[in-house]
């Protein structure tokens, strides 16, 4: 509690609360006639999380760091022949994925650790339900709201490349042009030196005609 010099005046607090509603009185009001129009929202509003199904690998990285423990995900495996290879591979199948929304926070842990981007934000906000059980959305419903997950940004012209588009590139270019890049600049760049100097010749070798540092012989 402040002393009573740092107080002021009797009836300061008031005058500054009823000046603040007489300004507001003022202003003219702004309603949004939802639902007959729908808000102007921004482009990357977070409003539901969706969900990309072919690229869940089932790692069950969203549902372990879930800090409310929302996300419920069930798959089976199943053997994947591979021409060639001395025996089947075994891969995971999501059967369920789903996302309490009674009990989601919207922290975004889950798509931040989602390795291979099976979770995105969407500004779809309209799925309210009349009971707090029918919250509870399975992957269907999330699958459906990809179409409303804006495209990526593009990507600067002025910075580094992908790790994606320099692995491409790379393959492109073929298996001997980065060892043949490497080997041309280490050609073209001299080997340093302490003092910026041509290298000292070799005992027994010939003068280099270059080499300027030494002093005439009287």
């Amino acid at each position: 509690m402040s002393d009573d010099g740092d107080r002021g005046a009797p009836g300061k607090g008031l005058i500054n609360g009823l000046a603040v509603t007489l300004k507001t009185m003022t202003k003219r009001s702004i309603t949004q006639q939802y639902p007959d129009v729908e808000p102007e929202l921004p482009p990357r509003s977070r409003g539901v999380i969706a969900l990309l199904e072919e690229n869940c690998t089932v790692c069950m990285l969203c549902a372990r760091e879930c800090p409310d423990w929302c996300i419920y995900i069930d798959s089976h495996k199943e053997e994947v022949v591979v021409p060639g290879a001395a025996r089947a591979r075994q891969r995971n199948v999501l059967d369920k994925f789903d996302i309490d929304f009674s009990l989601c926070m919207y922290c975004g842990i889950c798509i931040e650790v989602c390795p291979f981007d099976a979770l995105h934000w969407t500004p779809e906000f309209e799925y309210s339900e009349f009971s707090v059980l029918d919250l509870l959305h399975d992957k269907d419903r999330l699958s459906d709201w990809m179409r409303t997950v804006p495209p990526p940004p593009a990507h600067d012209v002025l910075g580094e490349p992908s790790k994606e588009e320099a692995t491409a590139a790379r393959k492109a270019a073929g298996p001997g042009a980065a060892t043949a890049a490497k080997a041309a600049s280490v050609r073209r760049t001299p080997p340093p030196t302490a003092a910026g100097r041509p290298p000292a010749s070799r005992p027994g070798a010939a003068p280099n005609p270059e080499d300027t540092s030494r002093e005439p012989e009287q």
